[in-house]
């Protein structure tokens, strides 16, 4: 019995010995790994001269992978075959770069990794690693720094190329369109200063470009573009000027699309540009009672035409212009359904004291008839109005007092609108309604050391303007009834004194009109009034 009960104390106790053990040796996890990889060699060297071969291998100390290169990676000059560069989608103690691109005779090649390089586990990023190298005997290395911002919106973009273009006789403005640049850069995400690294000496233009398409190369409709007025020299022992470039989108040239049946009597007429003066015109042979109207579709670039009466022919001819360009478009017509009128609201919901009410149609509107239109408050009071009718839009706006706290009906009795096609409305009912002034803030921006005239805007954080004021002379802005939220005040610098901003054009060499931002954001609150003093910078 005795030699049971040692039996069993033994076991237990080795029992014991076991789990204390096995609880000083359970992971605990570890303080986190926040070191970022490390180079042990490369082959060839960084900063190598002579460079023959195709292949660029580059060891770590750790497992890597590559984060978001088709992003990060520059390689200055570009290459028009892209390097393969190794792991994609996976990790490797190596990074392998096979070059199939044929290299330039005595140029130095950058490959700017960014932030892509990052270990395997916690992703810690190898920052800005750079590797060099030269097909000639020396290294170039000279420099050229800047920074870039937007010309309109508070926040420049993130990823913004800096190219330089070799000043020579090949040289031509629109080179930007076809060939990819001598040296590039990039803003990366966390700043927008540049450095082009590794330049010859020489005569470049600089330029920036947001380069959505990554092609290297400026598309006005995607790209927006920066550029430096006047050829920069860069030379040997000599200071390093910084340069300011200023960002802008163009506006689009404009340019006709093929224009197509959508349905009964209606062909659509896409653009691209500035289309309020495009003219249309039918120049195949019609009937005298023939007639036509057009509107701006209220989500695409097109313009909605109408014709009347149906005809029974396989096309028509019609003849586009918009100043100095005229373009000429044959359309199928089929037998296809008419649409239906459609009237909807604008706004919807609440409205603002200083807003209007409007009707929109899917059709041209043709008559209104106010004797069947009738606009009655919550206290079945009738609320005088006066309309408009904005023909390029084809909407209705309905201008009429409004008061804190109230509700407003607009009823439309049959008959009350018609179309283009002689169609005509059932009833209709829309509401709307005000709410409290100690809902919104108001603002007073005084304004100081300005230049007239000026406009005067509060945006939203996208950069959509909220509110807006023209001033030819020094006075106070008053904008009322601002709804609570962040908004960035900007004051634009009306060059041409023409009322609206102008952006910049790169062919004819203009910067887009100045524009200086609020330093902080104003944060409108309900029930407050608030003075904002405004010190522009000379």
């Amino acid at each position: 019995m005795q030699n049971k009960i040692i039996n069993l104390l033994f076991i237990v106790t080795i029992a014991l010995v076991l789990v204390n053990c096995a609880n000083r040796g359970s992971p605990t996890g570890g303080p986190k790994d926040i070191t970022p990889p490390q180079i042990i060699k490369s082959t060839p060297e960084n900063y190598s001269t002579n460079f023959k071969g195709d292949e660029i291998i580059i060891y770590f100390d750790e497992y890597v992978k590559l984060k978001e290169l088709s992003k990060q990676l520059i390689i200055s000059p570009p290459m028009d075959r892209l390097p393969e560069i190794t792991p994609l989608g996976g990790s490797n103690k190596y990074i392998r770069i096979k070059i199939y691109d044929t290299l330039q005779p005595n140029t130095t090649y950058a490959f700017n990794f960014g932030n892509s390089i990052v270990d395997n586990n916690e992703e810690n990023p190898f920052k800005y690693y750079r590797y060099v190298f030269s097909t000639g005997s020396y290294i170039d290395s000279l420099t050229v720094k800047g920074s870039v911002k937007d010309a309109l919106e508070y926040a420049t973009d993130q990823f913004i190329s800096v190219v330089l273009y070799e000043a020579d006789s090949s040289y031509t403005d629109s080179i930007i369109y076809k060939e990819t640049p001598k040296y590039i850069t990039n803003t990366l995400d966390s700043t927008t200063n540049f450095t082009i690294e590794n330049i010859k000496a020489g005569k470049y233009y600089l330029r920036a470009l947001k380069d959505v398409n990554s092609d290297n190369k400026f598309q006005q409709r995607s790209d927006k573009i920066g550029f430096y007025e006047t050829p920069i020299e860069v030379k040997q022992d000599s200071t390093v000027d910084a340069y300011d470039l200023t960002l802008f989108k163009e506006a689009i040239d404009y340019k006709a699309s093929k224009p197509y049946l959508v349905a009964g009597e209606k062909i659509a007429f896409g653009f691209q540009g500035d289309y309020e003066t495009m003219k249309i015109k039918v120049i195949s042979n019609v009937p005298d009672n023939y007639k036509s109207r057009y509107f701006k579709d209220e989500k695409t670039d097109t313009l909605n035409y109408f014709y009347s009466p149906k005809l029974e022919v396989d096309s028509l001819l019609f003849k586009v212009t918009n100043k100095a360009v005229i373009d000429t478009f044959k359309v199928r017509i089929k037998d296809n359904l008419k649409d239906s009128l459609v009237i909807k609201q604008y706004p919807t919901g609440s409205i603002r004291f200083d807003e209007q009410f409007s009707i929109r149609g899917n059709i041209p509107f043709t008559k209104l008839d106010e004797s069947k239109i009738s606009i009655i408050d919550r206290d079945s009071t009738t609320i005088k109005y006066t309309t408009s009718y904005d023909s390029l839009n084809n909407k209705y706006n309905f201008d009429f007092d409004k008061v804190e706290d109230n509700r407003y009906k607009i009823q439309m009795l049959p008959e009350a609108v018609t179309d283009f096609f002689e169609n005509k409305n059932d009833t209709l009912n829309f509401s709307i309604s005000t709410q409290s002034k100690n809902n919104f803030g108001n603002a007073r921006i005084e304004l100081s050391n300005a230049v007239y005239p000026v406009i005067v805007q509060l945006t939203d954080d996208k950069g959509e303007v909220k509110f807006s004021s023209y001033l030819t002379e020094r006075k106070p802005v008053d904008f009322s009834d601002i709804q609570p939220s962040k908004y960035y005040l900007r004051v634009i610098y009306d060059t041409n004194k023409n009322g609206i901003y102008d952006s910049g054009n790169y062919l004819k060499g203009r910067q887009p009109e100045r524009v200086s931002y609020a330093k902080e954001p104003y944060e409108a609150k309900a029930g407050f009034d608030e003075i904002i003093p405004f010190k522009l910078l000379d």
